[in-house]
């Protein structure tokens, strides 16, 4: 256990009465661009076979190009026995990913499994795929920010799965965990092929009240940063900022908070949900990045709703 309160001492309805930061004046125009300028390349989209025997799918290696050239590498799932009616794109945490998730209840769906720059199957050097050092890579330059790009490999995965699966258009998902909640809300604003999301304890929410709590995690990383560099940081990480972005996302979106967590502190998890300015579902936990007595049943559960959420997609 911490030596902190992973809850912060608020109760669900302090957590829902959470207000977002305000966006900088060029906010919207900072990733719309950069939107504009991914939505313009190649990502040069191919599938592999893995040799992975499963009943239900064909199991495939995912190779893309996103911004910077960088090479993208993860996995697919193809449905053997349904058509393919809709695609959905699965981001990982910050540990990374080490093969597909196959209990994901969404009928007809291809699933991609892109593992972001940097982690897992996407490493390249000077990038460490160490969490605590990843979340720090160029901090200190605004458009260069390791976020940013990874926002840029969600928009060229979805590039991809239409490029591969053109008959998906118009319903397209994503679910993230973490990490990839986080990277979501600040990716899907801009990027309206994106039909409807799932944000599971969403990270990078309300960076300004996240650097004053205690934690661990990548989040910790970021505040001993701060403290030895002259506490600049959130001249960069105001543009990053998942709840700021989550004031500008149309499309429903779910979300599962939990009520305390260790990794990522609640009252910015919270911040992402009350953000939301569409069509919203929350989903509360007891806690997030740990075990408890009843995860079991929270996550069967959690599990139903998002195959009645993405059975609308």
């Amino acid at each position: 256990m911490p030596d902190f309160d992973p809850s912060y001492g608020y109760s669900l309805d302090q957590l829902l009465r959470i207000m977002p930061p305000l966006p900088p004046d060029d906010f919207a125009s900072f990733w719309e661009e950069r939107y504009r300028r991914a939505l313009a390349l190649d990502p040069r989209q191919r599938l592999r076979p893995c040799g992975w025997p499963h009943p239900d799918f064909e199991c495939c290696d995912l190779y893309y190009r996103s911004t910077d050239d960088f090479d993208i590498r993860g996995w697919a799932l193809i449905p053997k026995h349904q058509p393919v009616e809709r695609g959905v794109i699965v981001g990982h945490g910050y540990g990374g990913r080490e093969g597909p998730d196959f209990h994901l209840p969404i009928p007809n769906a291809v699933l991609l499994f892109p593992c972001f720059r940097g982690l897992s199957r996407s490493r390249r050097w000077p990038i460490s795929d160490n969490p605590a050092y990843h979340v720090l890579h160029d901090i200190d330059r605004k458009d260069r920010y390791i976020l940013g790009g990874c926002v840029e490999d969600l928009w060229l995965a979805v590039s991809a799965l239409l490029a591969l699966f053109p008959g998906v258009e118009g319903r397209v998902g994503y679910l993230g965990i973490s990490f990839g909640g986080g990277i979501g809300a600040l990716a899907m604003p801009w990027d309206g092929r994106i039909r409807r999301a799932h944000f599971n304890v969403p990270s990078f929410g309300d960076h300004p009240l996240r650097l004053k709590l205690p934690t661990w995690g990548s989040a910790a990383a970021v505040q001993n940063y701060q403290r030895d560099h002259d506490g600049h940081v959130l001249e960069t990480l105001r543009y990053y900022d998942a709840a700021v972005a989550a004031r500008y996302i149309r499309a429903p979106a779910h979300v599962a908070a939990a009520l305390a967590d260790p990794v990522v502190a609640p009252p910015g998890q919270f911040s992402i949900y009350n953000a939301l300015a569409g069509e919203k579902r929350l989903f509360v936990l007891d806690w997030g990045h740990a075990d408890y007595p009843d995860k079991a049943m929270q996550e069967n559960a959690l599990i139903a709703e998002l195959g009645e959420f993405f059975g609308n997609l």
